[in-house]
């Protein structure tokens, strides 16, 4: 045992970390990154410190690079190696051995193995590392633990190891979830190793877990604000603007000169980080270091050692606290940061580019401070970090939960309502997972036998659909599927797949990993069974037999073995894609579009599209583009496997995809398939004029196959439809209509029932009224355009009714005029020439509402407006209009008694 371990900050609470744990059962363990928490407690834990018995510890971390590293920092302390007392898996790795105490897996392999063996036999204690990353897998396998220690293990022991200071959720969650929770498991039966349904939980009252605060050594870290000395464009989707990158590079560069040590650069992903390091080559005597999930091994260990010369390290989040950088001084934080986004609706996911959180930007800047003081560049400015969110929103709220659903149904709990998580997962989310797995045919109410085959496979379960009903030949492709794609991969899939063939790259080599332990998942092509699904998924339990070949242990023979296996599997594959110039390059081309395309649309049957002019029409009815120049462009149909549709875009972009053919997408599609008599008021894309169709349609999903015109089918719902979509200004109306309609509006509001209200909407509700015989006799738009809306609007006036007399048309005035009454206003309108109402001292009531006379020049014009004309004549309203009017218009009478006067339409001249 090396004597590092006594200088690690963790061990002055290790005493009151092991109480905790012997009194309760549970703890909550909050220490800074570096303090020791992840090598140290864990080799504590399983006794390899001295002092007590070996016991057996599970450490679960979110992410493989820490895994691999968390496991070779505690075989460096041991002065031991990987696989002898701690060993690790991964998802197409492991690396144990017989004695084995310390394993040290992902999230997503604990969730395996609690499916397959939820008392987890011969495992004494879990340790949940960094759950404040709020990871879904980390959130599922804490509750699966929670509900197996108050079901089956009570003497399983749980810790939840936090970075941050604030653990009060953490210690409620662990608390309440061991003292007489409701728990799934006691519902669940036929579980391995016993049925919980036996099992009670005890009726304590739930109490707090006990939190055990343990500080490192933090120097002092000094922020720099370093906003861009120009506005820049907001990230969108996965895009970053090329000039914030840049400034970002400059930061660095200013670092390096300014302040002695290492760089740590926080960036949000791949593809930032790779355009960053191109701005940094030509930076001299300064390594750079590019650090993400995708790295290589030999990166890993070259960023987890210390250097020869100054470094710099670009990094995702995944150098946040997952991992200790040793050398760094200094922190450039863009700010930046990844999180999912799922389009429930169209069944779309994408990953998109956010501010990152306060509590984030700390954890970053605590790097620059764990071995002497640092610094931290923050590339926003002071007043936008007091707008940055508290804290990052946990993945359950944001992701897709179909493999939550499907993990949840196969725990015994579909609607994951008894399940120990500090958020639930959102309603609708849910409910759009369960139709998923539905249609997979993985859930039926609950978990169904082909369910637990898919949740075995250990990948999304629309994948794992895939594989199981392809069988072995889908392997490559769905492992290609599984990982995120390298940067330089085009939209065709099937040519990423053959460039994963060729290549001798890492991501090449996860890929061959991948698609071997899947092809032994499901069934040969000669029918025969899987290999045993503990020896076929990597979260197996430690193999407690003797070293050599057929233990956990790999050996130099072992190695050696899978060295040349690699190589065959690699000139293989080569042999086999051939030439394409050859007729079995050619062969074995279309083979491989054939089986990515039938792959690829079993698993997204709703992304298979048809094209539709220029874009692609998809099965879930969204509209979807190629990026410019793309060799798919003269594709009819596609299968597509990544897609995102940016906020605001009206398409969704097509990231990877498959050409196929129309047998293809039928196949995989048919339960979308449709065929039957549609009848719809169709208003075709980009136009604003629907009209009636009436077709026999065959359809996949949205996409039109075939169809044939109806000739004798009931029109009259589907016009009704395209009053509702188009409202009546799809009739003719005319003046008279219009007019008829505020008449009949006015009587609406001023006497209410029986006469019909005349807004569109209870017009529309009131068709059958109205607008009958012509209504259904009407088989298109050209036959309502010629309905006379007048005459149908009569039959609206109520039979005891006269509307001459409630609302006249037009009022006779004194000149002997009839002057329409304008309707369209709260109050009717009679709008006339002043010398036609001499001698009229009050103007009629309509329906009990008195006239508002609108009083015009002898030219028509506006002169003055008035209710009370016996006010208007006898006072100053008429003295103005008559002294402003009298010269304008000399011809015509101005005299000083109006309502003496005669009334006329006439000027002064003398008849002849």
């Amino acid at each position: 045992m090396r004597s590092d371990w006594s200088g690690l900050p963790v061990r002055h609470v290790l005493p009151e970390l092991l109480t905790a744990l012997e009194e309760h059962g549970v703890a909550v363990l909050t220490a800074p990154p570096g303090t020791g928490k992840t090598t140290l407690v864990p080799l504590a834990l399983a006794g390899l410190l001295g002092g007590s018995a070996p016991k057996r510890v599970i450490v679960a971390e979110p992410r493989r690079m820490a895994v691999r590293a968390a496991a070779r920092r505690m075989a460096w302390l041991l002065e031991s190696e990987v696989g002898a007392e701690v060993g690790f898996s991964v998802r197409g790795e492991r690396r144990v051995g017989p004695d084995t105490l310390v394993e040290v897996v992902t999230t997503g392999v604990l969730l395996q193995r609690l499916q397959r063996d939820a008392e987890l036999g011969g495992v004494d204690a879990v340790l949940m590392d960094e759950c404040h990353e709020r990871h879904l897998d980390a959130d599922t396998a804490l509750a699966f633990l929670l509900d197996v220690r108050a079901t089956l293990r009570p003497d399983l022991r749980i810790i939840a190891t936090s970075a941050t200071a604030d653990a009060t959720s953490w210690a409620g969650l662990l608390g309440s979830g061991t003292a007489g929770l409701p728990t799934s498991a006691a519902l669940r039966s036929g579980v391995s190793g016993g049925s919980p349904a036996s099992a009670v939980a005890g009726p304590d009252a739930p109490v707090a877990a006990p939190t055990v605060h343990a500080s490192g050594t933090m120097h002092p870290v000094t922020p720099l604000w370093a906003p861009p000395p120009r506005a820049v464009t907001p990230p969108r989707g996965l895009r970053v603007d090329p000039a914030f990158l840049s400034h970002v590079a400059d930061v660095v560069r200013r670092a390096l000169d300014e302040h002695e040590g290492d760089v740590l650069c926080f960036l949000p992903g791949v593809g930032e980080i790779g355009r960053v390091a191109g701005m940094l080559g030509g930076v001299d005597g300064v390594e750079i270091l590019q650090v993400h999930g995708q790295a290589p091994a030999r990166v890993q260990d070259a960023v987890l050692s210390p250097g020869e010369g100054r470094r710099v390290v670009l990094a995702t989040s995944v150098a946040e606290s997952s991992l200790t950088v040793p050398g760094v001084r200094i922190v450039v934080d863009s700010g930046l940061a990844r999180e999912p986004r799922t389009d429930h609706a169209r069944g779309l996911g994408s990953l998109t580019t956010v501010r990152a959180s306060r509590a984030s930007a700390v954890q970053r800047a605590g790097r620059a401070g764990r071995e002497a003081p640092g610094v931290v560049y923050r590339c926003w400015s002071q007043a936008e970090h007091d707008r940055l969110p508290e804290h990052a929103q946990p993945e359950i709220a944001l992701a897709d939960l179909t493999g939550f659903a499907l993990q949840a149904a196969c725990w015994g709990d579909p609607s994951a309502a008894g399940l120990a998580l500090l958020d639930p997962p959102p309603p609708a989310a849910m409910e759009a997972a369960r139709r998923t797995l539905q249609a997979l045919g993985a859930l039926d109410g609950r978990v169904t036998a082909r369910g637990r085959r898919m949740a075995a496979a250990g990948v999304h379960p629309r994948l794992a659909r895939a594989l199981i009903d392809v069988g072995p030949r889908a392997a490559e492709v769905v492992a290609l599927l599984s990982e995120q794609l390298p940067r330089d991969a085009g939209d065709d899939l099937v040519e990423a797949w053959r460039a994963a063939r060729r290549g001798g790259d890492g991501f090449s080599a996860r890929w061959r990993q991948e698609a071997r332990r899947l092809s032994r998942t499901v069934p040969g092509e000669n029918g025969a069974a899987p290999r045993a699904v503990r020896d076929a998924e990597t979260g197996g339990a430690p193999a407690r037999t003797g070293g050599g070949a057929g233990s956990g242990r790999p050996t130099a023979r072992t190695r050696r073995g899978q060295e040349q296996d690699d190589t065959q599997t690699r000139r293989g594959q080569e042999q086999q894609q051939g030439d394409a110039r050859t007729p079995r390059g050619q062969e074995q081309q279309q083979g491989d579009d054939a089986l990515a395309g039938l792959v690829v649309a079993l698993a997204y049957p709703e992304r298979v599209a048809r094209r539709r002019g220029g874009s692609y029409l998809m099965v879930s009815g969204t509209a979807a583009e190629l990026p410019q120049g793309s060799r798919l462009g003269s594709a009819e149909w596609l299968a597509v496997a990544v897609a995102d549709r940016p906020a605001g875009a009206a398409s969704a972009r097509i990231r990877q995809a498959v050409v196929i053919d129309e047998e293809t997408a039928r196949l995989a599609a048919a339960p979308l398939h449709r065929s039957g008599e549609e009848v719809v008021w169709h208003v075709p894309p980009g136009e604003r004029r629907g009209d009636v169709s009436a077709r026999r349609v065959e359809r996949l999903g949205a996409i039109e196959l075939s169809s044939a015109r109806l000739r004798d089918a009931d029109v009259r719902p589907a016009v009704l439809d395209g009053l509702r979509v188009e409202g009546l200004a799809i009739l003719r109306w005319t003046p008279e209509a219009v007019a008829l309609r505020e008449r009949l509006a006015f009587c609406h509001r001023t006497l209410g029932d029986p006469w019909q209200a005349m807004d569109d909407e209870a017009l529309t509700e009131a068709a059958d009224r109205w607008l009958e015989p012509e209504l259904s006799r009407a088989r298109r738009r050209s036959d309502l355009e010629r309905i006379d809306v007048t005459s149908a609007l009569h039959r609206l006036v109520p039979w005891s009714a006269r509307l001459a007399d409630t609302a006249p048309e037009r009022i006779e005035v004194p000149s002997g005029s009839r002057i329409r009454v304008d309707y369209s206003g709260d109050q009717p309108v009679l709008a006339v020439k002043l010398q036609e109402l001499f001698g009229w001292d009050e103007a009629p009531r309509v329906a009990g509402v008195p006239l508002v006379v609108h009083l015009l020049s002898p030219a028509g014009r506006p002169a003055a407006v008035t209710a009370d004309l016996a006010s208007f004549w006898r006072g100053d309203g008429y003295r103005s209009v008559r002294a402003e009017l009298r010269g304008r218009y000399p011809k015509h009478p101005w005299p000083e008694d109006p309502l003496s006067a005669v009334a006329t339409r006439r000027t002064n001249r003398p008849r002849r």
